[in-house]
């Protein structure tokens, strides 16, 4: 199946477990080469999760601002297009502040949602090490399709 028929799905209902772990193992784009997978889609949830490894961090043994920005927009993007019933949104505005500093384990990212208009959206995303917050993503997105 097609990723966005996956995306379809998810605005009708929750994927199931098994439903997540073939379109986690489609990796697609951006979020499969940077190993991000959804944990929650639905039409009222978007978590997903990076294991933290040695391509995600700079110089200085810490992960990239980049890795979490990517983070932000994917999720937020994913649950814009579930949102919006499986039509394309593209971000507008990706605002992403670094709270603590990762180097290791897992980034579990949540998404929800500030503002749902016909047009545009705009989304918060908490992203969680060790359960305290690393960095929060503020996106806006604009509905194309």
């Amino acid at each position: 199946m097609e990723i966005i028929n996956w995306y379809r799905k998810a605005s009708e209902r929750d994927l199931s477990a098994d439903e997540l772990d073939v379109l986690n193992g489609q990796k697609v784009g951006l979020a499969g080469h940077l190993g991000i997978e959804f944990s929650a889609l639905g039409p009222e949830s978007a978590a997903a999760r990076l294991e933290v490894g040695r391509e995600h961090l700079q110089p200085a043994g810490l992960v990239n601002g980049g890795v979490f920005a990517s983070i932000g927009e994917t999720v937020a993007s994913v649950a814009g297009i579930v949102r919006a019933g499986g039509v394309a949104v593209v971000g507008v505005n990706n605002d992403t502040n670094f709270i603590r500093s990762v180097r290791s384990g897992v980034i579990e990212a949540t998404a929800e949602p500030i503002q749902l208009g016909r047009r545009t959206q705009l989304w918060r995303v908490d992203m969680r090490n060790e359960d305290r917050l690393a960095a929060q993503t503020i996106l806006r997105t604009m509905v194309v399709g």
